[in-house]
């Protein structure tokens, strides 16, 4: 079975590669350090610093793989060369007006690097999904947990990473 894209901005994927020399380098050696030190100081048996230091070591090793698997199978879209994006791609800015007036603004991402508190959303999510492909002055009409949302494209802007394919 082939492996999964893990669709990315530029940005997202030198992020995801910052992360994991963060905690190859920087968490790892704590945790290891924190766990020989707790298996000092008693027995390994009703010892909670122990158990606590290997759940942290289990999660600390288990986000390095998964960080490598995204990394080993990065697809970093490429950047689109117009001058002015005419439709919502991958990696748009877009800012957009909802039905009661207020603005927002979001950047079309992979959803490994999605984080919509910051304005972040997946092209996979139903509100990435309708904008992709759509026109400034264009409504969309989007069906979410909350009931239907329209949404008007104001603007659409490029992100200014340069973007390449990572092999």
């Amino acid at each position: 079975m082939p492996e999964e894209k893990t669709l990315l901005t530029a940005e997202g994927l030198e992020k995801l590669k910052a992360e994991l020399e963060q905690l190859r380098s920087v968490r790892r050696p704590e945790v290891l350090e924190r766990l020989q030190q707790s298996k000092e100081l008693s027995d390994t048996v009703d010892n909670a610093e122990y158990e606590e230091s290997k759940n942290e070591q289990a999660f600390v090793e288990g986000r390095i793989m998964t960080l490598e698997k995204m990394i080993k199978n990065a697809e970093v879209m490429p950047d689109d060369k117009s001058r002015r994006p005419t439709e919502v791609r991958f990696g748009s800015k877009v800012k957009v007006i909802d039905q009661d007036g207020k603005e927002k603004e979001y950047t079309i991402v992979g959803k490994a690097e999605s984080d919509p508190s910051e304005g972040k959303i997946s092209n996979e999510s139903p509100v990435g999904k309708a904008l992709l492909g759509k026109r400034a002055d264009e409504t969309v009409e989007i069906e979410v947990p909350k009931g239907l949302v329209r949404l008007k494209i104001l603007t659409i802007a490029k992100k200014k990473d340069h973007v390449r394919k990572e092999r």
